[in-house]
């Protein structure tokens, strides 16, 4: 008998939501519903924390331009959204490297970059993102598909 849970290698977790007037709205409501579409958040979250981490990688990337380094990630929650402590936010880093949205090299962290394209445009990001993350599951269930035709 297999041992299932040694096979998972990473989880993708992509939800396709109604995008409705009120997700509109704001910018939290926004970023809001890419955590919840992109697996960052849970159905009915309450916590905030993940959502700002989120809000903030997505200002310095695309917003800024640039990589940030952890004070400057603090700095822009605690303004934007509240207080957040320095333990609390290197959870979430943690979380988001385990779901290969974001890498770190020298203290600065960013988005996992496209293969082609610019590195600070969103729509090739997150078009790239998905890619990255749903190939390797296709792929594999193609060879096993084909596999179990051949038996």
């Amino acid at each position: 008998m297999l041992n299932e849970s040694s096979l998972i290698e990473s989880e993708l977790r992509i939800r396709s939501l109604s995008i409705g007037k009120e997700v509109m709205e704001t910018r939290r409501s926004m970023v809001r519903w890419l955590a919840l579409s992109l697996g960052v958040i849970s159905p009915g979250e309450t916590r905030l924390s993940a959502i700002a981490v989120l809000d903030a990688m997505l200002h310095f990337q695309f917003g800024e331009k640039v990589d940030p380094i952890i004070p400057q990630i603090i700095e822009y929650i605690s303004a934007q959204w509240e207080p957040i402590n320095e333990k609390t936010l290197r959870y979430h880093m943690l979380q988001f490297k385990k779901m290969r949205l974001i890498d770190g090299d020298k203290g600065k962290y960013h988005f996992i970059w496209p293969d082609i394209g610019e590195r600070y445009e969103p729509e090739e990001w997150i078009k790239n993102y998905i890619q990255v993350c749903a190939n390797p599951v296709v792929d594999k269930a193609q060879l096993v598909l084909k596999a179990i035709f051949k038996k």
